[in-house]
């Protein structure tokens, strides 16, 4: 159990504190409110470039990465299509550089047009690299567009295409700084052995006197439509092997489907005990390898089903396969044991995760940005209390040819 503390800023900047005794290091969380589902169809990719901007320095602090070595510390982000995370590990004593650093590049980044140029570069051969220039690397832009008419999650976090970086102009990148780079639009997040008053004061310390700005305002109005016939797209390229991917729309985050659909495919899919390698790769040979798994935004996500083909597999085969796994859980019902086991798994991630500070930081964060504190720690309890009999429930309603898009990547 993770146990907090929460204040908020005059300016708006949330801060929650962790108590953790036990460590000698520290962890310091810095989330955004901004991904890929708030930026301009236009102008897609920038929540992404500012995850490498955001180390390019300030006019106080030329170089980040030089004072967060000089304390023993490591700093690292990621970017999702809902939020970009910023994370920093210091010895607990050397701390309060981090939320120096934080402080000074939240409002103060030094963004010139040679910097730009530099990073819009180093974007772009990141996209050309992972999905332009590599087998199967445009399924993610397929299958979005496929999936999703209305919604924002139709564009991938790298963007839609690497000329929106390219054609991105210094104005557009100062602009969407501001807008989205401010206390009211963050949350600090901090685990360490530091009482959480004293978190707090040295929080007040070092970003209390950044101006307060409006909170950007987030569309959460848009609702992607229902699948209500298949979608289908076959393409001919130079990979590897054949391959067969399947989306379904799924529950949005914090609802039970969410946790439902989280459970079944590690069922099908966690472990090389798990019913799709042991049938599907092992026992009949129908793929060399495959997978389930969902991608977990927060509003409705995918569940995904996929697998590289066998040379003397057809492509029907290996669609009837995954469905008659889907089918099996329906007809088979789970048993105690094997349910048991994948809820099993669940905890010990859960409960294994809340040793380590940066993932304590990070849940802080990540929770408060969902709006539900009760899922930091009850969790465990939802996906204890799931059923065989609402696994072949929802199954029967939800994953069925008519409710999904088939990606087909034909071999060359």
């Amino acid at each position: 159990m993770i146990d907090y503390k929460e204040h908020q800023l005059s300016n708006g900047l949330r801060v929650l504190a962790n108590y953790d005794e036990c460590s000698v290091m520290a962890a310091v969380n810095l989330l955004y409110e901004v991904g890929s589902r708030d930026e301009e169809p236009s102008k897609t990719g920038f929540a992404h470039l500012f995850e490498h901007l955001m180390f390019r320095g300030t006019k106080s602090v030329p170089d980040f990465d030089v004072p967060v070595e000089e304390v023993a510390g490591e700093n690292n982000a990621f970017t999702s299509a809902d939020y970009t995370n910023y994370y920093i590990t210091t010895p607990k004593d050397n701390y309060e550089t981090a939320l120096w650093l934080e402080a000074d590049r939240m409002m103060g980044l030094n963004i010139t047009a040679e910097k730009l140029a530099l990073e819009k570069s180093v974007v772009i051969e990141e996209f050309n690299q992972r999905f332009l220039n590599r087998p199967y690397g445009e399924q993610w832009h397929t299958l979005r567009e496929m999936v999703y008419t209305v919604h924002p999650y139709r564009s991938p976090v790298i963007g839609l295409t690497p000329d929106h970086i390219r054609d991105a102009s210094l104005e557009d990148v100062r602009a969407f700084y501001e807008r989205y780079y401010n206390p009211s639009n963050a949350i600090l997040s901090v685990s360490g052995n530091i009482p959480a008053e004293q978190i707090f004061e040295a929080a007040e310390r070092y970003f209390g006197s950044l101006p307060a700005l409006p909170r950007p305002t987030r569309n959460t109005s848009l609702t992607e439509p229902a699948i209500t016939a298949p979608r289908r797209k076959v393409i001919e390229a130079a990979v590897p092997a054949n391959q067969i991917t399947i989306a379904f729309l799924m529950g949005s985050r914090g609802t039970r489907d969410y946790y439902l659909c989280d459970l079944l495919t590690d069922l099908l899919a966690g472990g090389e005990s798990a019913r799709i390698y042991q049938h599907l790769v092992r026992e009949r040979q129908i793929f060399s390898a495959a997978n389930a798994y969902i991608t977990g935004e927060m509003d409705k996500g995918l569940l995904i089903l996929t697998g590289q083909l066998n040379p003397s597999t057809s492509f029907e085969e290996a669609e009837e396969a995954l469905y008659g796994e889907l089918r099996r859980l329906v007809e088979e019902p789970v048993g105690d044991y094997e349910l048991r086991k994948v809820q099993n798994k669940f905890e010990a991630n859960i409960t294994f995760g809340e040793l380590n500070v940066m993932n304590k930081a990070m849940n802080l964060g990540y929770y408060r940005m969902l709006g539900d504190m009760s899922l930091l720690n009850g969790e465990v309890d939802i996906f204890r209390s799931i059923t065989s009999e609402e696994i072949a429930s929802y199954i029967k309603d939800n994953l069925n040819p008519h409710q999904s898009a088939t990606l087909i990547y034909k071999k060359k």
